[in-house]
């Protein structure tokens, strides 16, 4: 596997010809992950490709993590976004669910 393993579509990286993105490997690498256990997660890839996703990820480590950071600070701006959406929608069961979570931390 090479670089042109690796495509960019749809905002992301994946591995050719694949649904598994690059991002999934590179998490499950940053957890510790061999990549005798990437392959037990990602079976429809070969140990060529893992090792090439690796190496690709390690060639562009700083474009790569600016793109996951990027990411998770766009996922964590639509999650508050979703979530003032739904106490708008609901605010009486978002009232509810805080009076039972206050409840449930009072001291006995």
């Amino acid at each position: 596997m090479d670089q042109r393993d690796i495509e960019k579509r749809d905002g992301g990286y994946w591995i050719r010809g694949t649904r598994i993105s690059l991002d999934s490997i590179v998490y499950t690498l940053k957890r510790g992950v061999t990549p005798e256990g990437i392959q037990r997660s990602f079976p429809l890839l070969t140990p060529q490709e893992i090792e090439g996703a690796i190496a690709f990820y390690h060639a562009n480590e700083q474009e790569i993590d600016a793109y996951l950071e990027q990411a998770e600070v766009a996922l964590a701006a639509q999650s508050r976004a979703w979530n003032t959406q739904a106490r708008d929608a609901k605010p009486d069961l978002f009232r509810r669910l805080e009076q039972a979570r206050q409840t449930r931390e009072l001291p006995c």
